[in-house]
């Protein structure tokens, strides 16, 4: 095994010790606050985001507003990852961008940023399932893109169960039914919204919003990045 893949099993290692982690003390006391937090913000806000999600799901469902872009074909997982971590690069940097932009503008722009960050995140999500060989005009695919989602913004105890799917995704969407519209994604989209909620409540006060904007967005889609390359990894290796 050479260098790079012995690195590759090690990331992926940890990824799969932290989507399978028991329940800490310290994330039932985040939940608790979660839910006092939820009482505060404004219910327009999270009207918006409720509707945000939806649309966003229902888009990458259907394939409405994303483009799939066509496979590549790379046998060298080192070479494939360059490019790849070249895509999360460049929109990390949209992301900052946009949240930057957003936050600055109080609690009207603020609102605006919460669709458009799903957006650059969903584009990346597909562009990095093209990069790993994986064509997106199949449903079963763009269904693999959003449970990478949601177990990047969820918490631990839906993580869990999220996780046994993930990782035995090929054998589990041979049993998925043909109409993807059968699907309850309810609950996922809960699981997103109360996962962001402090981060957005942040971003949409004055002053600090655009660095709040900036500096959430960055870390969050390197999350998503880092989260979809050991997503496609476990799948990759299994076939090796």
């Amino acid at each position: 095994m050479d260098v790079y893949m012995q690195q590759v099993n090690k990331d992926l290692r940890t990824w799969q010790k932290a989507m399978q982690r028991g329940i800490s003390l310290p994330g039932r006391l985040t939940r608790g606050v979660q839910k006092k937090i939820n009482k505060v913000i404004p219910e327009k806000v999270h009207r918006a985001m409720t509707t945000a999600i939806k649309q966003m799901t229902r888009g990458v469902i259907s394939g409405a507003g994303f483009t799939s872009p066509a496979p590549v074909y790379e046998h060298d997982l080192a070479v494939r990852e360059s490019r790849i971590r070249s895509r999360i690069e460049f929109y990390k940097t949209t992301a900052a961008t946009e949240g930057a932009l957003t936050g600055a503008g109080g609690i009207l722009l603020g609102l605006a940023d919460f669709p458009l960050f799903l957006t650059i995140k969903m584009k990346m999500l597909f562009d990095l399932a093209a990069l790993y060989g994986y064509n997106t005009d199949d449903y079963k695919e763009r269904l693999f893109i959003l449970h990478i989602f949601f177990i990047t913004f969820s918490t631990q105890d839906f993580r869990n169960k999220l996780y046994p799917v993930i990782a035995d995704w090929d054998n589990y969407s041979r049993d998925l039914p043909e109409d993807i519209n059968a699907f309850d994604w309810r609950n996922f989209q809960q699981q997103y919204r109360d996962y962001l909620d402090i981060a957005k409540l942040l971003q949409l006060m004055p002053v600090i919003g655009a660095a709040v904007g900036a500096y959430v967005n960055h870390r969050l889609t390197d999350k998503l990045g880092q989260s979809a390359m050991n997503a496609y990894r476990l799948r990759l290796l299994k076939q090796l």
